[in-house]
């Protein structure tokens, strides 16, 4: 094999296809970029058998062949180069050499037949959306899919297909983001799970012009991303993903609008005083056309008042700054509306258009729930306001639902696992909506007696 390439498309090259290099792997030949110029172009690829990537490199080949070579050697090597045309060359033993100007590198390769080429894929299910788009809505997600792959579900994003719409969903637990995309064209239904790493890295690659597009196609155990001349393949995380709109609510008993960019920055002050891994609400009181932000450390005590405009309620809550602020970072809207039920209830931050959804756990934690010596908060809420209780119960309830659901997809059930399924994600909605039925029909009684009872 011998090829000339400027080294500038090398290491464009170079660097696309090394995201898909393991960082660790006890087999050697994944840790190498195939050089395949076996046929009329010369392609780099690399795959660590979950997610695989594939790139043309624009040059001449000489001498047709392929070699695998280990990536971090070939990658160092031409960043060192000078800013010239490289000459790569393989002989009978499969070693590489690499010359630029007066500089010459021999480097020892393997087979290109030990290597892992990128799976087959059906190229039938498909959508097609701008690149900017797609870097656009993975950036406005993937802050909320877990760190950890304690559940493997939530470190990936759900990516569900009706009609002209794309759904994004991403959550680790504690919050959930929602973003909705309209397509240019109808498209079949399709829900899949991509894994969170896969769409990083394709964030990273993506040029994020407008008039670039993307090419992405469905199966049931993969996912393909074409653009410019590179493909990604990368398998799905298997299993039925959580049921978002059963943890969504309509309901609220306060509203408010304010100004983004002054709401986030005054979060992003207060954790000035915050030691990095200190778990420190931020308090916020809501009172007419006023919201107080305050927060108190260690460190010191910070307080500062934002004008809003209100509906309903005061109210007093808490929350983790950090959750705050990764999902103000991703809204461009120059006002937003937050929706709040209680202190112990989520916040919900979205669009009036829906084209976005955040929803943030409340800090239940902190002193103002202290101070109210609510050991048992059912009891306490059904006597403040029997209204707010059942509202209350079912936010409860979903909360508990879903880290049942999470609990549950973590275990090898294999046995009865249908059953499990339905009892989780419908038996138990079900059981819930007869209680309702049969203590509206109750109360619906208890009013008839009383006018009665008034009669006579």
């Amino acid at each position: 094999m011998k090829l000339v390439c400027s080294k500038s498309n090398l290491l464009k090259s170079v660097n696309i296809v090394l995201k898909a290099i393991p960082g660790k792997t006890t087999m050697p030949i994944l840790e190498c970029i195939l050089i395949d110029a076996s046929t009329n172009n010369i392609k780099f690829t690399a795959n660590d058998m979950e997610l695989g990537i594939e790139t043309i490199v624009d040059g001449t080949i000489l001498e047709k062949g392929i070699v695998a070579i280990d990536a971090k050697i070939f990658s160092d090597t031409i960043r060192k180069l000078p800013d010239n045309d490289v000459t790569i060359e393989t002989d009978g033993n499969l070693t590489t050499t690499i010359t630029c100007e007066k500089a010459k590198f021999s480097i020892s390769g393997q087979s290109g037949e030990e290597f892992s080429y990128l799976p087959y894929v059906e190229r039938d299910n498909r959508i097609v959306v701008s690149q900017f788009t797609l870097k656009e809505v993975i950036r406005q997600t993937i802050f909320s899919i877990a760190a950890n792959e304690n559940n493997k579900m939530m470190t990936g994003e759900l990516f569900e297909v009706k009609g002209n719409m794309l759904r994004v969903v991403s959550l680790d637990g504690h919050r959930i983001s929602i973003r909705k995309i309209e397509l240019k064209e109808e498209y079949s239904d399709i829900k899949v799970v991509v894994p969170g790493k896969t769409l990083i890295e394709i964030s990273k690659i993506l040029s994020g012009e407008t008039e670039d597009e993307v090419s992405i196609f469905f199966t049931k155990n993969h996912i393909v991303f074409e653009f410019d001349d590179t493909v990604v393949v990368s398998r799905l995380i298997e299993g039925e993903y959580f049921r978002i709109d059963q943890m969504l609510s309509s309901d609220y008993e306060t509203k408010i609008k304010i100004n983004k960019k002054e709401f986030l920055d005054c979060i992003d002050r207060a954790t000035l005083l915050v030691r990095e891994g200190e778990k420190k609400p931020i308090i916020i009181e809501i009172t007419d056309n006023s919201m107080e932000l305050r927060i108190d450390s260690a460190m010191g005590s910070m307080n500062e008042n934002i004008d809003i405009d209100k509906e309903g309620k005061d109210i007093l809550i808490g929350f983790n700054p950090r959750f705050l602020i990764d999902a103000l970072k991703v809204i461009d809207d120059e006002t937003i509306s937050i929706y709040l039920v209680n202190p112990k209830a989520p916040c919900f931050i979205k669009d009036d258009e829906g084209k976005f959804i955040y929803l943030m756990d409340a800090y239940e934690d902190y002193e103002a729930d202290q101070k109210k010596n609510c050991y048992n908060p059912l009891v306490y809420m059904e006597k403040e306001n029997d209204q707010e209780f059942d509202t209350f119960c079912k936010l409860l309830l979903t909360s508990m639902m879903s880290e049942c659901a999470k609990s549950f997809e973590r275990l090898p059930i294999l046995l009865h696992a249908d059953i499990l399924r339905n009892i989780l994600y419908s038996g138990v909605w079900s059981r819930y909506e007869y209680l309702q039925l049969r203590k509206k029909k109750l109360e619906e009684k208890k009013t008839k007696r009383k006018k009665e009872d008034r009669k006579k």
